[in-house]
């Protein structure tokens, strides 16, 4: 279904309907991926930083994590504090400097991340519908678009 057609509203511009478009459909992608990771009882914000933990094959700082984070949230250290509650992250307090706090994956988060592995491609892939060649050119016009900004 089309953007205005589900809005019910002619848009002024290609560029305001791209926008919204992006919005809406990033919205819509993001529920879809909630509902599989609450079968795991995460967000897709944990989820994030548990592949960043596993990505660094270490421990990293939290600021690092938060620099690495798709979606930019002030409530970090609570995602954090939560999946560190669930034994799946280790927190680690640097003895140099005690405001430096490191944070790494456990086996227990691996496991679980090797689980959600198995299905979550699949299912990611298949609610975009589209071809790789598409996917490609969406990924490098959002890429673009981001690139022209200058405010």
């Amino acid at each position: 279904m089309k953007i205005e057609e589900i809005l019910q509203a002619k848009l002024s511009k290609p560029q305001q309907k791209a926008i919204v478009n992006i919005r809406y459909t990033s919205n819509y992608l993001g529920n879809l991926q909630n509902q599989f990771m609450s079968r795991y009882d995460l967000t897709m914000p944990q989820f994030n930083i548990l592949r960043i933990l596993r990505g660094a094959k270490g421990a990293i700082s939290v600021n690092t994590v938060k620099e690495r984070m798709v979606e930019k949230s002030p409530n970090t250290t609570r995602l954090m504090d939560k999946l560190i509650d669930k034994r799946l992250i280790n927190r680690i307090r640097c003895n140099e400097d005690r405001r430096v706090v490191y944070v790494e994956i456990t086996q227990e988060g691996l496991d679980l991340l090797a689980e959600i592995d198995k299905h979550f491609d699949t299912i990611s892939f298949s609610q975009l519908n589209l071809s790789d060649e598409e996917a490609e050119q969406l990924s490098n016009l959002l890429d673009k678009a981001r690139e022209t900004y200058t405010g």
